[in-house]
């Protein structure tokens, strides 16, 4: 009689790493040793310092949630999802768990008996070696190139963990930073650069930086004669310093040096500019990965002078994200890097277009990104949704200013284009006069919106509702999204249509748990990543954060701050940024390898683990649209 259940355990693990490594008569006789073990949510499976159990084990349905404590704060570390691999490591090495592990949600566990594998990881050399891998790399599958895990902690990794960035590796500085007193001339500064070989000097008192000359400041102001070598440093200093603490990572560095638009950074024992100096952070010293650059980039992009040069330098920003991902790089530093790029391009066009009209803009005028790259989430070269707002004019003057902006944005449109942003299939651009409007046409037409939600005008205010400032007066910018969130605060019943418009988009899954895919057109039988899965999640944080006034526009940076604002609710808008950072990160994935918009996935060309991914991924997708529902009284919008 055959043993049913072995059978199907043997049917899951054999896809899994290091299982599939395994003879079919070997894991058959593991599957036949396996507990089967539920856990409700929130259930305790090993807290961390706990002796190691006699299994490990593996997901077969739910998600475990990994993690540690430092200094009495309890920190997640990972989230292990259907197939995940954990637990294994102390009971190889003989040591207590490093970590705790907990059910996320309701969760079956397989439990695979130590004294087993033990015989095996003699028996399988690949096995030892996939694990001897796992232990050095800290990753669940060394010998797959994406959709790593972590195997076990790395606990100085989370020493910081509540920074956004703790997760990437440790910014390597100066440790011995040369400074001289502000009232050294400049003269003698040089002198002591050019003798410690270096392009730049700290000014200091008391081991404070208050200042920093580098060798531009030297080009800039004295070879130009502006200043003379013998004025004190204090005349040519820039001050005061941007200044990070001693634990800065890579990532943080990277958007403090495009942030700032600087060359150079301080560091000091608290990250305040009142603090020790002990060290400083040059933007040469963060080319991590060979060549990719994101301040090397954004530098190119301000010298490009066309748009088949800014074509050239997105093409290698395409290649950065790439070489990100690989190195699993938080998708969220990521978006911020990648958005920071979009934005100097779009920038770097309007001034390029202004020159060749020849003719300064008559009035001020703002540029507006909306959409995935209002979001700062367009990772990919997708389709353009930009507007522009110019400033109140008289009507007599005003047919002619708009002329002017209108041809300012048709070329800044066609720029974005050969650049290789496609342009938008409903014309949501500045190119539109629907979309180059005054700033007193815009209120009127967001009033409008509000006060005659018809669901054409729906669909125009959902995608206007993540505008963000790119370039131009950021008054008018200001004025605008104040003027926003002052109507909406008195139209919370428009939100209920909002609601009713994101909860009509169908569910990812079917009832028999199937994606429900295309059924006709080119993308027959594909999944829609986009429309099924990660707008769900970007309307429901939009929703909610315009219900509360919170005046950011970003999705993931949305759910976090509602995480504060509703602490009651705080797994629900955990669980719907993990999920939306996986669904990005998936379809960037999709994207970079088959060169499209990622937007369309082939479910049977993907690994069963991949399936399952993505599927864990829908169920916070279903919560919060029933949050939607009861919040926003769905039910009562005809």
């Amino acid at each position: 009689m055959k043993n049913t259940i072995a059978e199907r355990i043997f049917d899951f693990l054999k896809d899994y790493p290091p299982f599939n490594l395994i003879s079919k008569e070997t894991l058959l006789e593991i599957a036949k040793n396996v507990e089967i073990q539920y856990f409700e949510k929130d259930q305790i499976i090993f807290d961390q310092n706990d002796a190691p159990h006699e299994n490990f084990y593996i997901v077969y349905e739910g998600a475990i949630r990994l993690y540690s404590f430092v200094n009495d704060r309890k920190h997640n570390l990972d989230i292990c999802d259907e197939g995940d691999l954990f637990g294994l490591r102390p009971l190889i090495m003989k040591e207590s768990y490093l970590m705790g592990a907990a059910a996320n949600e309701e969760t079956i566990l397989y439990g695979i008996p130590i004294v087993l594998f033990n015989d095996i990881i003699l028996k399988y050399p690949k096995v030892s070696q996939f694990l001897i891998a796992s232990f050095a790399t800290n990753t669940r599958d060394p010998f797959s190139d994406k959709h790593k895990g972590k195997l076990f902690a790395n606990i100085s990794s989370v020493q910081k963990i509540e920074n956004s960035y703790s997760e990437t590796q440790s910014a390597k500085y100066c440790k011995n930073p040369i400074t001289c007193s502000i009232d050294t001339s400049i003269q003698e500064a040089s002198i002591i650069m050019t003798k410690n070989i270096i392009n730049s000097i700290i000014i200091a008192e008391n081991n404070v930086p208050i200042g920093i000359i580098t060798d531009k400041d030297i080009r800039t102001k004295i070879g130009t004669g502006a200043y003379t070598i013998s004025e004190k440093v204090s005349e040519i200093m820039s001050s005061p310093v941007f200044t990070f603490p001693e634990q800065i990572t890579v990532a943080e560095a990277q958007i403090a040096l495009l942030k700032h638009k600087v060359s150079h950074i301080c560091i000091t024992k608290d990250g305040t500019d009142k603090s020790e100096l002990v060290g400083i952070l040059a933007e040469h010293d963060l080319n991590i990965m060979q060549g990719n650059n994101p301040t090397f980039l954004v530098r190119e992009i301000k010298y490009a002078k066309d748009a088949e040069t800014l074509k050239y330098i997105r093409k290698k920003a395409s290649e950065l994200t790439r070489g990100y991902l690989e190195q699993e790089i938080p998708i969220y530093f990521i978006t911020k890097v990648i958005s920071e790029i979009n934005t100097a391009i779009t920038k770097r066009i309007i001034r390029l277009v202004i020159s060749e009209i020849g003719e300064e803009p008559p009035v001020a005028y703002t540029w507006l990104a909306m959409g995935s790259q209002g979001r700062k989430e367009q990772l990919l070269m997708t389709d353009q949704d930009n507007a522009l707002v110019f400033e109140n004019v008289e009507d007599a003057d005003y047919q002619k200013v708009k002329e002017y902006f209108l041809n300012l944005s048709t070329k800044v449109t066609e720029k974005l284009n050969i650049v290789g942003f496609e342009y938008c299939p409903a014309n949501i651009m500045a190119s539109n006069p629907n979309w180059c409007l005054s700033l007193k046409e815009w209120k009127h037409q967001f009033k409008d919106w509000v006060k005659h939600p018809t669901s054409d005008k729906i669909l125009l205010s959902i995608i206007f509702f993540d505008f963000e400032y790119i370039y131009g007066d950021n008054n008018l910018y200001t004025e605008m999204a104040n003027s926003v969130f002052k109507y909406i605060s008195k139209k919370q019943t428009f939100l209920g249509f909002l609601s009713k418009v994101t909860i009509e988009n169908p569910a990812p899954l079917g009832f028999f748990k199937q994606f429900l895919v295309e059924q006709d057109g080119k993308n027959k039988d594909q999944f829609n990543i986009k429309t099924r899965a990660i707008r769900p999640l970007v309307d429901a944080a939009r929703i909610f954060s315009l219900h509360y006034n919170l005046r950011v526009n970003n999705t993931i940076a949305r759910f976090e701050k509602l995480m504060e604002v509703e602490p009651q609710n705080r797994d629900l808008f955990e669980s719907c940024a993990n999920a939306f950072k996986i669904l990005l990160q998936f379809r960037t994935l999709q994207g970079l390898t088959n060169t499209d918009s990622g937007k369309f996935v082939d479910i049977n060309n993907l690994s069963k683990a991949d399936r399952l991914k993505l599927k864990s991924c829908f169920k916070p997708i279903k919560n919060i649209q029933e949050s939607l529902k009861l919040r926003f009284n769905v039910s009562q919008i005809p």
